[in-house]
């Protein structure tokens, strides 16, 4: 929630402020400089696509060293019980600090590349269906789960084109639905309900 009122601010700030962001017309007319001076942005978005994977790769690659680590071990513990942390004498407080301004900068990074491929930034992107969109993947895939934002995009664009083919008008109903299902029957999402399924079959009879 402090999320989507923090959203919301910033989204009512860059309206205001219109001769830094453009206000509701957004920032446009961007030039941006070809990929090491040869890669250029076409209209059939190619090198947009490669560029973003590639970006993706390493973004993926410096978060599962992070997640491995040590520290990214501390991260879980305080997520499975922080008062234990707190025993122990884990730097609660810092560690948590440190986890926010790396996913900020992840954050930062999608930002730019959203601004890099498209070459236009609107108010959309400081807007609540934005938030609320990466909120329903990341818990359809499975909140905590490393692999879940990847699950979590790949249904969440299968499910938008399907509902929206269905019905153009309450497609987002849908969805809603669809995740409450999710949030009742596959706690953890569906990395969560894989696992679970997992223990099961591997429980002796």
């Amino acid at each position: 929630m402090q999320t989507l009122v923090v959203a919301a601010m910033l989204s009512e700030l860059a309206n205001k402020a219109t001769r830094i962001t453009g206000g509701a017309d957004g920032l446009q007319g961007m030039d941006v400089w070809p990929i090491f001076g040869a890669f250029r942005f076409d209209l059939f978005g190619r090198t947009a696509y490669m560029y973003c994977a590639a970006v993706l790769l390493i973004g993926w690659l410096v978060v599962r060293s992070i997640v491995y680590s040590p520290f990214g071990r501390s991260l879980t513990g305080i997520r499975e019980n922080v008062l234990r942390m707190h025993a122990v004498g884990s730097p609660v407080g810092r560690r948590k600090v440190i986890a926010y301004t790396i996913s900020a900068a992840l954050a930062g990074v999608s930002g730019a590349l959203i601004a890099q491929t498209e070459q236009f930034v609107g108010l959309g992107v400081l807007g609540l269906e934005r938030s609320g969109t990466i909120l329903i993947m990341l818990i359809i895939g499975g909140v905590g789960q490393l692999y879940g934002a990847f699950i979590g995009v790949t249904l969440y664009m299968i499910a938008q084109d399907r509902f929206s083919t269905i019905d153009p008008v309450y497609w987002y109903f849908w969805i809603g639905l669809f995740m409450i299902l999710v949030v009742t029957f596959a706690r953890g999402g569906v990395l969560g309900l894989i696992e679970r399924a997992r223990q099961r079959i591997r429980r002796p009879s």
